[in-house]
């Protein structure tokens, strides 16, 4: 299984993008909402799920905050639907970038 993007219009000399760069991509993708970029290259992508309790038999609506690098050829900001996928670990809580910004539905 290979990971395949949209590669972005403009181009940035980050080394940790997974397209100009040397950051490789592995693992899991999600998308999500882009909930805060005020830190320099990193924003944090809200996530709804559902999750299964087997006690009540039933789904219950959850969420989840995932610090993701944002590199400067995608440029996410706030309000953005963006996809994420997994890569190497590049600081203590990121483990994830943006790999493509999805459009409004």
């Amino acid at each position: 299984m290979s990971l395949t993007f949209k590669k972005p219009k403009k181009s940035c000399k980050d080394r940790n993008c997974p397209f100009h760069g040397t950051l490789s991509l592995r693992g899991r993708v999600f998308d999500g909402v882009v909930a805060t970029s005020k830190m320099d290259k990193t924003v944090i992508v809200k996530r709804k799920y559902l999750h299964f309790s087997a006690k009540y038999v039933r789904y219950e609506k959850r969420q989840g905050h995932i610090p993701s690098h944002n590199p400067p050829c995608v440029n996410a900001k706030e309000g953005n639907r963006v996809k994420i996928a997994e890569c190497r670990p590049i600081s203590k809580t990121v483990s994830f970038v943006v790999v493509e910004k999805l459009e409004k539905t």
